[in-house]
């Protein structure tokens, strides 16, 4: 039975529930990691059937009403849309009730160990009913490894052998290079071919590239002319002062 179906009529209390503390906490790596996952879903990623999704960053997702909510990094859910009223309260974050179902994946990314993102954190995600969780430690505060990816079975996750998330026909891969000005290995979304799906920032560097090379491909076009303009006019002048009639 669907979220929806068992809170059908139900409207909690929620005056008590703070949904945004406006307190400024993540490093500027993880700040640019959340936006370049944003950035691939919204501008180049394909949802199964073409379905409508909500794909953010650092908003609570309370999956109880009297519990305190969760807050990942990025989460995507699928088949829910963004309200039109969206400075209600009862909209301005992720409530499961008001959206009817958890979200499908949510991405933790670690910079030290109070999250407790394979700890307690763990266990609440399964408890929320995430399907997918993905765990970036860059620095490798959890020992050996910087990629973790698990999928929900039952009420509890088992690893994930490859990076590959069948219900959302979405996988990810870590990438090195530059991202807004910043060197670093970044998690990266991949089609299910494995191919990158690319963010907005290097879709519009293809396109400028793209651009100017068909500006001086057709530049060079105009010169191959003028050049052979001009060889056909040189020639022309010898024949005439060889007393011949260039036209015969």
């Amino acid at each position: 039975m669907r979220y929806s179906e068992i809170l059908a009529g139900y409207e909690p209390d929620i005056s008590h529930i703070v949904t945004e503390d406006d307190e400024p906490v993540d490093n500027l790596f993880s700040e640019h990691q959340q936006r370049l996952l944003g950035d691939g879903i919204h501008d180049h990623w394909h949802s199964p059937d073409g379905q409508p999704f909500i794909a953010v960053s650092n908003v609570g997702l309370f999956y109880a009403v009297q519990k305190p909510p969760i807050v990942p990094d990025f989460m995507l859910s699928l088949g829910v849309e963004y309200p039109e009223k969206y400075w209600e309260k009862r909209h301005r974050t992720y409530f499961v009730w008001e959206f009817g179902k958890p979200p499908e994946l949510v991405v933790e990314v670690i910079s030290n160990l109070v999250g407790n993102e394979l700890d307690a954190k763990f266990g609440l995600y399964a408890q929320a009913g995430v399907s997918y969780y993905i765990v970036y430690d860059p620095s490798e505060q959890y020992g050996s490894g910087t990629l973790r990816v698990f999928v929900r079975e039952g009420s509890e996750y088992r690893r994930l052998e490859k990076p590959y998330f069948e219900m959302l026909q979405l996988g990810c891969t870590l990438w090195q290079g530059e991202y807004a000005g910043m060197e670093g290995t970044w998690l990266l979304w991949t089609n299910p071919d494995g191919g990158l799906i690319p963010t907005g920032a290097e879709a519009t560097a293809k396109a400028r590239t793209e651009t100017e090379k068909a500006r001086s491909d057709a530049q060079k076009a105009r010169s191959d002319v003028q050049e052979a303009k001009l060889r056909a006019e040189r020639l022309a002048d010898k024949l005439r002062a060889l007393g011949l009639n260039p036209e015969e």
